[in-house]
């Protein structure tokens, strides 16, 4: 079975779970304050890593989460270490993440600009895409910052991408130039 498949589905049973439980939105926390942890390289080394036996696997899960989680989370991690599939531990968190922002009728955004934004655009933006039925009614948006983009900005969401940046006028403009047989004949 594939990875995706897999993470997929346990994904879906905590989901479910939390739900039943009434605690969805703790689990999500808790999700993403795993995805946080496994930002750290050698703790994704560690999970994925055939010579750490699952005890110590078992013990660095404790010394990290324990307390800090739900109990829900914590037993469900539990289980998914004496199932042996702390492998792909990172992708179902990933993958409920996602379930979960689907539940919740999510749409996550990022917004690339060439300069730091002030807060009156931002809204303006939040406020089209609002009213664009391509969003789901709650956004939750990222701003990144890439000055190669010159001016203007770059929307991407549910793989899809606006750009409405300078560089990317000026790379059409350069293509448009290139075909034009009078400038090439000069």
């Amino acid at each position: 079975m594939s990875v995706e498949r897999i993470a997929s589905r346990y994904a879906k049973s905590l989901l479910e779970l939390a739900i039943e439980k009434g605690e969805l939105d703790t689990v999500n926390a808790d999700m993403t304050f795993f995805n946080k942890v496994s930002e750290n390289k050698d703790f994704v080394r560690m999970l994925k890593s055939p010579i750490i036996t699952r005890d110590k696997k078992q013990n660095v899960f404790d010394a990290i989460f324990k307390g800090k989680i739900s109990k829900l989370t914590e037993s469900y991690f539990d289980l998914i270490i004496k199932k042996g599939r702390e492998v792909q531990l990172d992708s179902i968190a990933r993958e409920f993440t996602a379930q979960y922002k689907v539940h919740n009728k999510i749409t996550s955004v990022t917004l690339t600009t060439a300069t730091e934004v002030g807060q009156s655009v931002i809204d303006k933006i939040m406020g089209e895409l609002n009213s664009s039925s391509s969003t789901d009614k709650n956004i939750e948006l990222t701003t990144k910052i890439n000055p190669a983009l010159i001016g203007g900005y770059i929307l991407e969401f549910d793989n899809k991408l606006y750009d409405s940046s300078v560089a990317h006028k000026l790379e059409l403009l350069k293509k448009e130039f290139s075909k034009n047989e009078y400038i090439k004949n000069l």
